[in-house]
């Protein structure tokens, strides 16, 4: 019998750069954790905000440098659940719903974590072309994160109601805006220099909160079909024809 030895052929660098990007969102998350195990929330809800960061970068790296790989959307799935579905949710119940009515805190906070990975998995097998269908999970993640960096002292009643509502909107179907594969050619520069001001001028003024208003704009808007992507386009058109050219 012959042996027929297979050799898995060499990755390129250029291919292995997104996937340490990944690691860094992956490491970002378990940090969290371990901080909020040694009760250092702030800590914890700032690891996630630099999640959504690495989170951003290794996809937008992944383009520039070529495509992903499917390692490496693998890769991402898995980063997201552990910075976005199980850090916030940790977090959430520790600082918000710790020993609520027995276990019910902890099934709230177990609740936003199940609908964060059935938004992936959903996601992974019917992604469509357009805006995302239900609240992305970096979204739902960070703006759980943001009422901890907000320093909000909430009645467990109302955080157990932010958590399981949060998370129905991940597995729903209402459309969020998405900015991923916006190119740098078909970007208003005026639209987005505003943005970028008024960024800064609620930094200034919330501090702490900022992150908490930008996902609460973000949140409400999907409930109004607000395309953020095709708002902030120079040509709509060219839009339809890339939807079209993925479908």
């Amino acid at each position: 019998m012959r042996r027929i030895r297979r050799r898995a052929r060499a990755l390129p660098f250029r291919k292995i750069i997104p996937n340490m990007i990944t690691s860094g969102n992956i490491l970002s998350g378990i940090l969290s954790m371990i901080l909020t195990l040694q009760g250092h929330y702030q800590p914890a809800a700032w690891l996630i905000l630099a999640a959504v960061f690495f989170d951003a970068m290794d996809g937008k790296m992944a383009r520039s440098l070529g495509g992903s790989t499917e390692f490496g959307v693998e890769l991402d799935s898995l980063a997201d659940v552990v910075s976005f579905g199980a850090a916030p949710a940790l977090l959430f119940y520790a600082v918000f719903l710790w020993g609520w009515f027995g276990i019910v805190g902890a099934l709230a906070a177990a609740f936003f974590g199940l609908c964060g990975a059935l938004r992936l998995a959903r996601f992974n097998v019917c992604h469509l072309p357009g805006p995302f269908q239900g609240l992305p999970i970096p979204a739902g993640g960070l703006f759980l994160a943001s009422l901890v960096m907000g320093g909000f002292s909430l009645p467990p009643a109302l955080a157990g109601l932010l958590a399981v509502g949060t998370g129905l909107l991940m597995v729903s179907s209402i459309p969020y805006g998405n900015l991923k594969r916006l190119r740098g050619g078909n970007v208003n520069r005026l639209k987005v220099a505003f943005m970028f001001a008024l960024t800064v001028a609620v930094i200034v003024t919330l501090q702490g909160k900022a992150t908490l208003a930008a996902m609460s704009i973000y949140i409400v808007s999907g409930f109004f079909h607000f395309d953020w992507r095709r708002w902030l386009a120079l040509d709509a058109a060219e839009l339809d024809d890339e939807a079209e050219s993925e479908a």
